[in-house]
C-alpha cells in the first residue's frame, strides 16, 4: 500500500467555498483530522474522509490563524504524515477542545504537521504517493 506524503502548499485565491482545503493525490483513501486556534485554545476536530483524487473542505471559514494543523491517516488507523506537534483524535467523528493530557480525557495522541499558511485567507494542502512508489 502506498503511502501518501506532503507534496505541496499551495495559496489558491480561486477555490470556491473552501479556505483550507486538503486534496488526496494518492491512490488510497486518507482520513483527515485538523487542529486550529479558536478562540485562543487550540481545537482538534476530525474526521474527513479523502478518497484518491478528491477534495475535502476541512475549513469553510476565512483563515484567520497563520498555523493550521493536520492529522492524516490510511483506513487501517496508521500515520501517513510524521508530523511533530501533539494533538488529540478520537477513534470516531470528533471537536476536542485543548491539547494537553489526551489520554487523560480518553483521547488519543496524535502528531500533526504545522502548515503556514503565511497569513492568506484560502490554502489548499496536497497529498501525494512518495516518489517512485
Amino acid at each position: 500500500m502506498l503511502r501518501p506524503v506532503l507534496l505541496a502548499l499551495l495559496a489558491l485565491p480561486g477555490v470556491a467555498h473552501a479556505e483550507f482545503a486538503v486534496c488526496n493525490q494518492s491512490f488510497d483513501v486518507v482520513n483527515v483530522a485538523v487542529g486550529q486556534d479558536v478562540g485562543g485554545e487550540m481545537q482538534t476536530e476530525g474526521w474527513w474522509t479523502i478518497g484518491p483524487n478528491q477534495c475535502a473542505n476541512v475549513i469553510k471559514d476565512e483563515l484567520t490563524s497563520r498555523y493550521i494543523y493536520i492529522y492524516a491517516q490510511d483506513v487501517f488507523g496508521q500515520p501517513i504524515l510524521n508530523g511533530t506537534t501533539t494533538m488529540c483524535v478520537d477513534p470516531r467523528k470528533f471537536t476536542i477542545r485543548g491539547i494537553a493530557d489526551c489520554w487523560r480525557w480518553g483521547h488519543i495522541a496524535a502528531g500533526f504537521i504545522e502548515v503556514d499558511t503565511q497569513k492568506t485567507q484560502r490554502w489548499s494542502l496536497f497529498l501525494s504517493p512518495p516518489p517512485g512508489g
